[in-house]
């Protein structure tokens, strides 16, 4: 493992997937919070509804890995 990471096309490559990754994920998850028939951040902020946030929390491990693994491929 020499330093190819630090090759300009392998650097921004990484920086363009992670973009695209994190775009993907707050696309889903804007997606889900308008499918959802009730506000989360109101439920999770105001309210403090702890079930919601773990199940939220869930919800956004799973997107994330499953994003990753699409980018990956």
């Amino acid at each position: 493992m020499g330093i190819e990471w630090l090759k300009p096309s392998a650097f921004f490559g990484s920086i363009l997937y992670a973009l695209i990754g994190v775009a993907v994920f707050w696309l889903s998850f804007v997606l889900i919070d308008k499918l959802t028939p009730y506000n989360l951040w109101e439920e999770l902020v105001e309210k403090q509804n702890l079930a919601l946030a773990i199940v939220v929390g869930s919800m956004a491990l799973g997107l994330s890995i499953i994003v990753a693994a699409a980018v990956v491929g």
